[in-house]
């Protein structure tokens, strides 16, 4: 091959791999850490480390994130607070006091919610599970504490960490580097007080904080799609199902059949952990009534604050949503064509696994306008459904149920 060919290689595959890094419903999505330095020690610092999840549909659901990075000279970490390193490595030149971890590619991760009051910080203690920022943005974050040692006392002798990594469950994400940034201001509880990072090795103050962001891909997580759609209504007896092999062939060595309780997927024509089931109900007049059922056939994985995203022309005028919180994903677009879905806490906020309880659903009432084509031509049908932020295969537009020429409005 000559070096032509070998450049133009490398071009497609940038090009493509930038291209399932974006998401044209949230273009803006990402995972944005930052690390505030508040206090300097005798041979470090102390510093809050926050990470945001500023996507609108894509959770970090259980068993939750990992964070990981490598230091630039021989740091440990003597403390934490709101998490912790999986593993304390070699500390065997210490003596006396021995550091929480010396590893030079620490792996971090949360605490638990029943964590003890004292080894917890604001934000923490979640199981490393954020909700994404659409959904619920109060929740859509996460914090710890750490104390660095062996790190230099000042903004000049400390060095930033490196190849920062952020991992979740089904993977996909790329972290830049570190970039100082202007420092964060913490706000007290009670909101009189204001402080932000700094340094007290220099007067004036000199501040310290940096930030690094973590984009996600689909084409990184998973070359094959992790759901379908399936489709059918009221005036057809027929159902469309998910197209075969949507999330990969059918073997027998990676699924089971139903009711087999293995740790595995659950054996199907699609191969996918989930299926989203559009049903068109009834259509009268003025309104029109579709279920949604989401089925999880996953036999090892619950989804804690799972996201459902659908696209259909007629979701700007949703007037009932029961069992889900129905939520406009771009509420400031005239044409606000895409609703966010998702389950009620402690009632339907976590799918199970497949089984009698691997299912969650809701009926929608929507206003027809008089103007829009009432069932004709795949009318009633979603254009994209998302599940947990990734594209669900959709069946194709000649296999929709039909209209029978008999049918007409009730």
């Amino acid at each position: 091959m000559s070096l032509n060919s070998y450049t133009i290689v490398f071009l497609f595959f940038v090009l493509c791999s930038r291209s399932a890094a974006y998401d044209a419903l949230d273009p803006n999505g990402n995972i944005t850490i930052k690390w505030d330095v508040i206090s300097w020690t005798p041979d470090g610092y102390v510093a809050v480390v926050t990470m945001n999840n500023f996507q609108m549909y894509r959770p970090i659901v259980s068993p939750g994130w990992t964070l990981g990075w490598t230091w630039a000279k021989n740091e440990v970490i003597w403390a934490m607070m709101g998490a912790q390193a999986t593993d304390q490595g070699d500390c065997s030149k210490f003596r006396g006091n021995i550091p929480h971890s010396c590893e030079k590619k620490p792996a971090i991760v949360d605490l638990l919610p029943n964590t003890p009051y004292n080894q917890q910080i604001a934000n923490c203690c979640k199981g490393g599970v954020i909700a994404s920022m659409g959904k619920d943005s109060s929740a859509a974050l996460s914090a710890f504490q750490i104390a660095v040692g062996a790190a230099g006392t000042t903004n000049r002798t400390v060095k930033l960490p490196k190849n920062f990594t952020f991992v979740a469950p089904g993977g996909g994400y790329t972290c830049g580097p570190a970039k100082i940034i202007r420092p964060t201001r913490f706000i007290t509880p009670d909101g009189r007080r204001i402080t932000q990072a700094m340094s007290k090795s220099f007067k004036p103050y000199i501040e310290m904080t940096w930030r690094v962001v973590c984009t996600y891909s689909q084409f990184i997580a998973s070359p094959k799609p992790t759901c379908c759609v399936s489709l059918s209504s009221f005036h057809n007896a027929s159902v469309t199902p998910c197209p075969s092999c949507s999330c990969g062939c059918r073997k027998s060595s990676n699924c089971v059949m139903k009711g087999v309780n293995k740790p595995v997927l659950q054996c199907t024509k699609h191969m996918c952990p989930v299926n989203v089931h559009w049903h068109v109900k009834s259509n009268y007049n003025k309104y029109w009534n579709v279920k949604m059922t989401i089925t999880n056939f996953n036999y090892r994985f619950n989804y804690t604050h799972w996201t459902l995203v659908v696209q259909h022309p007629n979701l700007n005028k949703a007037t009932k949503v029961s069992s889900f919180v129905y939520k406009p994903l771009m509420p400031n677009l005239s044409t606000n064509d895409t609703a966010l879905f998702y389950g009620r806490k402690a009632y339907n906020d976590v799918l199970m696994q497949a089984g009698p309880k691997g299912n969650v659903h809701s009926d929608l009432t929507l206003e027809k306008d008089r103007k829009t084509l009432a069932l004709k031509k795949g009318w009633a049908f979603p254009r994209r459904v998302y599940f947990n932020g990734n594209p669900c295969v959709m069946p194709s537009p000649e296999s929709c149920p039909y209209l029978p020429n008999s049918a007409g409005a009730k």
